[in-house]
């Protein structure tokens, strides 16, 4: 192995070790909580290597976590897989779906592609709310008790830890700088010999598989799905926003800044339950005002971090 490599794999062990031992240890509460923690990695991580990287802001991406969470749904319900199949048919189908939203959508620019993808997501959860034969309409799936919640837990934990590995190799990769050259100036990149079309369109569908995973296994951890919990635009605006805090366009920002924006809104709910949804916005706010351009962004300006693609 690679010098260069041992610290990054030592991590990624240690990351695993502390999965492992979290779900082993962890009460009824701490593993709802770590859930929803892991759920807001994921799908943070996922928006960044696409959003991030390319500088293409997408307003839809919930909607590759709802239809891995249907497709995951209808395999296990009617099609009698188990959990394993059902979330890979998960991950597929959002792969699938990136590939033919990517080959229209990606064609657009700035605030375009920006409404088209919301469009999108309200499209296919529109889809999902009438075609009650399939899908169960307003009244939603409720699903077997196929996985534990220490076991959609751990899987999400896992889904994670593979998206921040994979954003690691992105960023280590000329790939990784195809990308962000699309992102400062994509002519100037296409006339140095991007293919920009097939870039973007390979980290659109890299970024919709973690979060189909993300859908499957949030719809294992409470057996049940409709299409106003699992489409919510408010998810993607919360992906956006910890992706902002952390630093768009780095390795760890998104981690950063789902932890930070997971651990207040939990803080805030426990407190102040009443007006807990209020204050998380006014804090959404104040991140826009004042730190637009993210924590670890400014720490490396600053010189207390070292400015290198593997943050």
């Amino acid at each position: 192995m690679k010098e260069s490599l041992l610290p990054a794999a030592l991590a990624v062990l240690a990351g695993l070790a502390a999965l492992l031992a979290y779900a082993a240890l962890a009460s009824p509460y701490l593993i709802a909580a770590g859930f929803t923690i892991v759920l807001f990695v994921t799908l943070s991580a996922s928006w960044n290597l696409v959003s991030g990287y390319t500088g293409y802001v997408s307003f839809g991406h919930v909607v590759f976590f709802g239809i891995g969470a249907y497709t995951a749904s209808l395999l296990a319900v009617k099609g009698g897989l188990g959990w394993p199949a059902a979330t890979l048919g998960a991950a597929s189908a959002a792969a699938v779906l990136a590939l033919v939203l990517g080959s229209i959508t990606l064609r657009l620019k700035g605030a375009y592609f920006a409404i088209a993808m919301l469009g999108a997501s309200e499209a296919v959860r529109v889809a999902a709310s009438t075609w009650e034969s399939l899908t169960g309409g307003g009244s939603g799936i409720t699903l077997p008790n196929l996985l534990s919640p220490r076991g959609a837990f751990l899987l999400l934990g896992i889904t994670a830890l593979g998206t921040i590995v994979l954003t690691y190799a992105v960023a280590q990769s000329r790939f990784g700088l195809h990308l962000l050259a699309i992102r400062e100036d994509e002519t100037g990149a296409e006339a140095m010999g991007v293919a920009a079309t097939r870039a973007k369109t390979a980290a659109f569908v890299l970024s919709a598989v973690p979060a189909g995973i993300a859908g499957a296994a949030n719809a294992w951890h409470i057996n049940y799905i409709d299409p106003e919990s699992t489409f919510p635009i408010l998810l993607t605006i919360q992906m956006i926003v910890m992706t902002m805090l952390g630093g768009g366009g780095t390795v760890l920002g998104p981690v950063v800044g789902a932890l930070l924006l997971g651990l207040a809104g939990e803080f805030l709910w426990a407190r102040f339950p009443f007006i807990h949804l209020g204050l998380y916005g006014l804090l959404i706010v104040g991140i826009v005002i004042f730190i637009p351009e993210g924590l670890l962004p400014r720490l490396m300006a600053r010189g207390i971090l070292p400015r290198t693609r593997r943050l």
